[in-house]
């Protein structure tokens, strides 16, 4: 038990911080194209307490890392904090600069993830921060993140992924495809249950891999 409860205290800070500067990112990006309604929320804030989720945010990975360490579980963590509230008929083009505010989560990934692997460089063998505890976070930070990123742009609705597709496919296709966003949820966890997430997010995940080590050279 002590083995895990390492490896949770060391996942806490990664995975906080990854769901939500995840969703501070939409605000941020919101009010730069006319809407402040996360602004007025007071959502645009590094502060988590503003955005966690007590089940999504801790809850879910707590358990998904339990589960991979002692069931054979999913072999990734992912969570959700609470959605920063875009008013999208504020924006200055809605169908345009929407695809912006979604895209800025995951682009918010990708970055924290080369933080981590800046971390990790430093705190390896011979680093200028060697260490095995930070070595350890850095890897988390890395895996969240890349995950969440992939995950996120699946193309369904309500990911964020599912509104870079609804902002790019022509108004009426795009309105006929809006309609799968209530059962977005229900794909996500099928494809979880059924084991075939990892599968889906495979690609997505190498591509982020790839883009990490030409930026951080890995």
């Amino acid at each position: 038990m002590e083995v895990s409860l390492q490896t949770i205290a060391l996942s806490v800070l990664p995975v906080v911080f990854a769901i939500t500067l995840h969703e501070a990112a939409h605000g941020y990006v919101a009010k730069m194209f006319g809407d402040r309604t996360a602004e007025i929320q007071g959502r645009i804030t590094l502060n988590p307490l503003r955005h966690i989720d007590p089940i999504g945010t801790i809850l879910v990975p707590g358990a998904l890392i339990l589960a991979a360490k002692y069931l054979g579980g999913p072999h990734f963590v992912f969570g959700w904090a609470k959605p920063v509230p875009v008013n999208f008929g504020n924006l200055r083009d809605p169908k345009r600069d929407m695809l912006w505010v979604a895209a800025a989560g995951p682009a918010a990934n990708f970055a924290m993830a080369v933080l981590w692997a800046l971390l990790f460089k430093a705190a390896a063998s011979g680093g200028v921060w060697e260490g095995a505890h930070l070595v350890a976070m850095a890897k988390v930070g890395i895996s969240v993140n890349l995950v969440l990123m992939a995950l996120n742009l699946l193309p369904v609705p309500p990911l964020d992924g599912g509104r870079i597709a609804l902002s790019l496919l022509p108004m009426h296709v795009a309105h006929a495809y809006s309609r799968i966003e209530p059962y977005g949820l229900f794909i996500i966890v099928g494809l979880l249950a059924s084991g075939l997430l990892d599968d889906v997010m495979g690609p997505l995940l190498h591509v982020g891999e790839r883009a990490l080590q030409a930026v951080v050279g890995l």
